[in-house]
């Protein structure tokens, strides 16, 4: 297990004057290649590096992530592990750019420690989905608490959401290679973008943005441009937002779970229609004209 980007602290004070700095994408020589002729090009590229995670100092997992927005990714982590249940159970979060990657040290508050005993394991780096190294189907597959509410949204909010999401997908605008997740507002006002090259990733830093800046994740729907899988459900479960959209299929695992957490699930969400897979507080409001 790599332990804080795998750099001593001595190798990171030596570096001072030549700081080490990861970039979010970079321009890259290719040959554009038609059926008739080639042509030298450019490309840009998403970036992603390897992220090693620590509670107390203790090595937890590698993550690979797109190098930006760290804390909010750290806090929406800790509480997808189920290892914190608020932002004020982190003391704090120290981070360090090494030369093999990153490093990110979470720091709990004692009372809280406890709960990450229960939670330790050994995850394999990925881009993000957060089951592998778990061992039991009980851990993959938690008993979730159903929500008992969710505020009303009407569809043009959704479509609202649709169409202000991409002017701000400045990353994939440049590499066409990252996800977004948004959580807006219940008339699709949109309150915070994080883009990363894993979905799951995208979501956590928003979590984490969310209960970093003390704002009510059930006072509004997630926003995801991605397929929703069974993993999404369940981070939005425990973040307590109620309503997640998603611009491209869901799993029937996703939808089975959102039905008996109460979630109220939109997927294939596009600028021409959405399809609601589960509305259990009938929270979507309806065009007038549509028929009963």
């Amino acid at each position: 297990m790599v332990n804080l980007a795998d750099m001593p602290r001595d190798q990171a004070e030596s570096s001072e004057d030549q700081p080490i700095e990861y970039k979010i994408s970079g321009e890259h020589r290719t040959v554009r290649l038609a059926p008739a002729d080639s042509t030298p090009s450019t490309r840009m590229l998403a970036n992603e590096v390897p992220v090693a995670i620590e509670f107390d100092g203790e090595p937890y997992a590698v993550m690979m992530l797109t190098p930006a927005d760290f804390e909010d990714f750290a806090v929406g982590f800790a509480l997808a592990e189920r290892i914190i249940t608020k932002a004020s159970d982190i003391a704090r979060i120290d981070s360090r750019e090494g030369l093999r990657g990153i490093g990110v040290d979470i720091r709990l508050e004692r009372e809280h420690r406890e709960r990450l005993l229960e939670r330790r394991r050994a995850l394999p780096g990925q881009s993000g989905c957060g089951i592998c190294g778990l061992t039991t189907i009980e851990e993959a597959l938690p008993q979730l608490e159903p929500f008992a509410a969710c505020p009303k949204v009407a569809s043009s909010a959704i479509f609202s959401a649709l169409q202000a999401l991409p002017p701000r997908q400045k990353l994939n605008k440049a590499t066409g290679a990252v996800h977004a997740a948004a959580f807006c507002r219940p008339n699709g006002e949109i309150v915070a973008v994080r883009e990363d090259v894993g979905r799951h990733n995208a979501l956590d830093k928003v979590i984490g943005h969310l209960l970093r800046e003390g704002i009510d994740p059930s006072e509004g729907f997630a926003l995801l441009t991605s397929r929703c899988s069974y993993e999404l459900v369940q981070k939005a479960v425990l973040a307590r937002i109620p309503l997640l959209a998603t611009i491209s299929a869901p799993t029937e695992l996703a939808v089975s779970m959102a039905s008996d957490a109460k979630l109220t699930l939109v997927a294939l969400a596009r600028s021409d229609s959405v399809l609601i897979f589960n509305d259990p507080f009938a929270a979507i409001g309806k065009p007038h004209h549509s028929p009963a």
